[in-house]
């Protein structure tokens, strides 16, 4: 695979080094190496620190700023940083009301990661922690004891990102956190595989009519290969736990769109996923904005879907969801 760069020993901190020049509202730091806003700490916040191995871009760095992220720590390709790293960047970024660490489940970041919740603990910091494992693709993998944290860990960033900058105290954070873990699930499909810098060459081959169904984020081998695309949808339909019944959260469609309220209802998946307004069909797009190839399903509330809705309505209503969910202004949670 061709790649632009230079050394493979210098790949991590000339990226950043490159984030950072193009985004000045995101300061460096060396030694430990760490990425905060530039304006952190914010007083009266609780701040948002999450981190773990490059190869993931943008995650982390990529996604602090207002309403999201207040630092991030990256370790080397597919490495977890280490606990000096966490420990330097919560204490830069502490606002006085506490340090959120959401962690993806990895074994390696669980280990650094309570490390460095313990020296913060020890220095009179408070802070509390959100482990994300949506992938249900395998209950253990070789970087795993249990589930793999992948996909949703961007969506709780930024949820959580919102809440905190609306000035939810570190607790709530917590909870919305855990609460957003529980509901998010995934699974991975791969066409292709990834190729570690210093390794030179893809860490498995697949055929030009495979497909590796259930692969990690690192390369871990999936569940199996398989060449139609016919039956892996409703593979990931089974695999999908929250398919089924869910808590899906929803904006009243009806009123004004800034004064509409969000509520919590149980429903069949199958039920919501029915075309009869057109909005939870057409919302089940590729995300914009800065969050590629991620998948977003926004279900209209009971009373909504009981009115017929015009294609045209439909269209204009989802895409108003979707500037609340990708804008995560503070009166998202």
């Amino acid at each position: 695979m061709k790649k632009l760069i230079n050394r493979v020993e210098d790949v991590l901190n000339e990226q950043l080094q490159g984030l950072a020049k193009a985004h000045p509202q995101l300061t460096l730091h060396q030694d430990p190496l760490y990425v905060t806003r530039t304006d952190a700490p914010v007083a009266g916040k609780v701040a948002l620190l999450s981190g773990g191995g490059s190869g993931h871009e943008p995650m982390h760095c990529g996604y602090i700023g207002q309403g999201m992220l207040s630092g991030a720590c990256p370790g080397e390709i597919f490495t977890s940083p280490t606990p000096d790293k966490m420990f330097e960047c919560a204490m830069q970024i502490d606002g006085g009301e506490g340090v959120l660490l959401i962690i993806k489940n990895y074994t390696g970041d669980i280990l650094n990661f309570e490390t460095a919740t313990e020296l913060l603990h020890e220095s009179g910091i408070k802070v509390t922690t959100v482990v994300v494992d949506d992938d249900v693709a395998v209950k253990d993998s070789l970087y795993t004891a249990g589930r793999r944290g992948v996909a949703n860990t961007v969506l709780i960033e930024k949820l959580v990102g919102a809440a905190a900058e609306r000035g939810d105290s570190l607790e709530a954070c917590a909870e919305l956190g855990r609460r957003l873990n529980n509901l998010g699930h995934s699974i991975g499909i791969a066409l292709g595989a990834c190729t570690v810098p210093a390794a030179g060459q893809p860490s498995f081959t697949l055929k030009d009519d495979e497909m590796e169904f259930g692969v990690g984020i690192h390369g871990e081998p999936g569940i199996d290969r398989r060449a139609s695309a016919r039956w892996t949808k409703p593979s990931m339909r089974c695999s999908i736990p929250c398919w089924k019944t869910a808590l899906t959260a929803a904006r009243c469609a009806s009123g004004i769109p800034s004064r509409g309220t969000w509520q919590e209802v149980q429903q069949s998946k199958t039920r919501a996923a029915k075309p009869a307004t057109g909005l939870s069909r057409w919302l089940i797009t590729s995300a914009p904005l800065r969050f590629p190839n991620c998948m977003a399903c926004i279900t209209a509330s009971p009373s909504a879907a009981k009115r017929p809705a015009s294609s045209s309505n439909a269209t204009s209503s989802a895409a108003t969801v979707l500037r609340w969910i990708w804008r995560a202004s503070p009166s998202l949670c």
